[in-house]
């Protein structure tokens, strides 16, 4: 059966039922439905007492290699051996959805439901990002105009864009304002996709709404024409934003096909931003489960590394285990295989592939994490090359385990649960970062390109330098980094795959995101607006007369 026909074949509880086993109130849930709930903040703890376990992968294909389908089988397995455990994860944007590696609410006998409700619009979360960053782009080019409230903004430096949820290669660059002065200022802009908006790095960086109104007035806009820096705070941006995110900025609570509970928020991409869920909803997990499994989008060079350097130290967080999902399929890809013949046996070609996983494996480590490898067995391997992977993540001397969770749900990971469970429990506070705060933003940046991607330097262009120089004068240097970077490589070039050597990342530009608390060096031809595919997933979708969507995997 294809996912939405396996979704739809086991009966969901109601929600009430799920927060039941959280010992969650009936009263403070915000029903959405019979199978949706928004969470209140209330429920947070001040030193919450589950365990946080992280699920990374190797470098992926651009299919994917089943993170969210591994995060939800751990969180199931866990449960399975009696460990009460919250599957933590972000929403789905449309534009994978519609795009080409379709929805993201798991796979097969590992997935969240409702599926089709995750995966489009959900609680309206990531609408209300998409508006409340609209609002503040409107605002900006009505001071533009304005006569009597001008703010002096020099147009050229403002870098801010509209966003909307959708691969939409057409908007990228446009041009805005034409139509004479009534119309407004003429000036060359674009769209990002929502998941890559500022204001989504904040939902998912702050604790409250107060922190929210004030990450969200330190979004800098530009300067004026005498070289003032403004923030979204000089144009009174902030309240009317926080006021269209009030209920955005509460987790959801929603379940897993084998009853068990799962909070899903926010859904910024790991490759363009922080790639990891908020931290409300981590917290909110944390204080309500022993345990609490997570994702952080793509390898571990983008979503795990900016989990460690960002989320957890603005969240206080401290992850006690690491799984990473490496895939034959991956193996094959890196080993020279062309994505075509990836379904046929070649145990060469995986063994060639395996220095790429030892790469993810070696960055974790930097963490002061032991990590695990989940072997997510596809029906397409055959015990050969499973066995190949599994042998060489021992001869590391790191533990393995083969993974069925597409196939059998929780009981294809028991394994993994217990080893999860195990490395847990002996890793209370070995976790530490990459770099200090009080590194330089060239130090921060040579740490992360050197030790995670394997480079042997770092070349900043003279924009890049300009805006290094431009963040010290702003008192930002303190700040964490977010590089920019294709997912398709450990390097910045898509084209290097397994394990590159020799190469220097080269650093465009660097943008600032003073609301959500990082600066972004943009390495490489990096884009924040997909585009469709020749043959889009959305192609596929239908829905008939009694409401029964169709089409989405």
């Amino acid at each position: 059966m294809k996912d939405i026909d396996i979704a739809r074949s086991v009966a969901m509880k109601d929600i009430r039922k799920i927060a039941a086993k959280l010992n969650i109130d009936e009263d403070k849930l915000e029903l959405y439905g019979k199978y949706k709930a928004k969470l209140p903040h209330s429920l947070i703890q001040n030193n919450p007492k589950g365990r946080l376990i992280l699920v990374t992968a190797m470098t992926p294909t651009p299919a994917g290699e089943g993170k969210t389908t591994v995060s939800i089988g751990l969180s199931e397995a866990m449960n399975r051996i009696g460990k009460q455990t919250t599957v933590v994860l972000r929403e789905p944007s449309l534009g994978p959805v519609f795009g080409i590696k379709g929805g993201a609410a798991g796979g097969g006998y590992s997935q969240v439901v409702p599926m089709e409700d995750i995966n489009l619009h959900f609680t309206g979360d990531l609408s209300a990002v998409e508006k409340a960053h609209n609002l503040l782009a409107a605002l900006v080019d009505n001071n533009l105009r304005s006569k009597t409230r001008n703010l002096g903004i020099d147009s050229r430096t403002v870098r801010l864009k509209r966003v909307i949820d959708m691969n939409e290669r057409s908007l990228r660059k446009i041009v805005i304002g034409l139509g004479g002065e009534k119309q407004g200022v003429p000036r060359e802009s674009g769209f990002n996709i929502t998941a890559a908006s500022e204001v989504m790095a904040i939902l998912c960086l702050s604790e409250n709404i107060e922190d929210l109104k004030k990450r969200l007035g330190s979004i800098y806009i530009g300067d004026t024409w005498d070289g003032t820096a403004i923030y979204a705070r000089d144009l009174n941006a902030q309240g009317a934003m926080a006021a269209l995110l009030k209920d955005a900025i509460k987790p959801n609570l929603v379940q897993t096909l084998e009853g068990n509970p799962a909070i899903i928020h926010g859904g910024p991409f790991a490759n363009i931003a922080q790639g990891t869920n908020s931290i409300l909803a981590t917290k909110t997990g944390l204080s309500l489960s022993d345990y609490v499994v997570t994702e952080a989008g793509f390898g571990s060079d983008l979503g795990a590394e900016k989990f460690f350097d960002i989320k957890c130290q603005y969240g206080g967080l401290w992850p006690s285990a690491t799984v990473i999902v490496a895939t034959i399929r991956a193996l094959k890809y890196h080993g020279g295989i062309k994505l075509a013949d990836l379904n046929k046996e070649n145990v060469e070609a995986v063994k060639t592939g395996l220095p790429n996983l030892e790469k993810h494996i070696e960055n974790i480590t930097y963490f002061g994490i032991k990590p695990i490898v989940a072997i997510n067995r596809f029906t397409s391997d055959t015990d050969e090359e499973v066995n190949a992977v599994k042998t060489y993540v021992e001869s590391l001397g790191f533990q393995a385990s083969i993974i069925e969770v597409w196939a059998r749900g929780g009981a294809g990971a028991e394994e993994l649960a217990a080893m999860v469970s195990e490395q847990s429990n002996a890793c209370e506070r070995c976790f530490t970062p990459l770099y200090l705060p009080s590194s330089s933003i060239k130090e921060k940046i040579m740490a992360v390109a050197k030790k995670i991607y394997g480079a042997i330097d770092v070349h900043l262009s003279l924009q890049a330098l300009k805006d290094v120089k431009k963040i010290e004068d702003l008192g930002l240097a303190h700040l964490p980094i977010c590089i920019a970077k294709t997912q398709n490589s450990l390097s910045d070039d898509p084209l290097k795959k397994n394990r590159p050597e020799g190469f220097i990342v080269k650093i465009k530009e660097i943008e600032i995101a003073a609301g959500a608390g990082f600066v972004i060096p943009i390495a490489g031809n990096i884009m924040r607006m997909p585009g469709l595919g020749e043959h889009p997933s959305a192609e596929n979708i239908d829905i008939d007369n009694e409401g029964n969507i169709t089409g989405i995997f």
